[in-house]
């Protein structure tokens, strides 16, 4: 194997890759932390290398990003993990709820058509 010394990053011959530089994820969320390391040319990984991969960990709730190793600015090659610790987005509502937030209608009691309201928009009761 041949080593040769480049801009302070070892270039391997047998990778046929070349460094990148780690860039910031930290207060991110998950998704777009993701769409910046893999335009980066890294891909987001959980602490425990031997665990799940991390998209099975945070689907489908919303977690955002609290630390990263390698720290920003870090050389590593094309395509190496990025480590990542995440939390869930604070002031979110229990997991895995998707209602808006605004505030809902009220709901209306099913009546019954065999006995229609009388007092139905001012109409005079039916004559049978």
């Amino acid at each position: 194997m041949v080593v040769v010394q480049n801009l302070g990053m070892p270039h391997d011959s047998w990778r046929h890759t070349e460094s990148v530089t780690v860039p910031s994820v930290l207060g991110l969320h998950i998704r777009d932390a993701a769409q910046v390391a893999h335009q980066a040319g890294l891909t987001l990984a959980q602490p425990n290398p031997d665990g799940p991969p991390l998209a099975a960990l945070t689907w489908p709730d919303d977690y955002w990003i609290t630390g990263q190793t390698p720290p920003a600015g870090t050389k590593l090659w094309r395509w190496d993990p990025l480590v990542v610790n995440w939390s869930p987005v604070p002031g979110g509502d229990e997991p895995n709820v998707r209602e808006p937030r605004r505030p809902t209608p009220t709901p209306r009691l099913l009546t019954g058509a065999a006995q229609p309201d009388n007092d139905t928009a001012g109409l005079p009761p039916r004559s049978t």
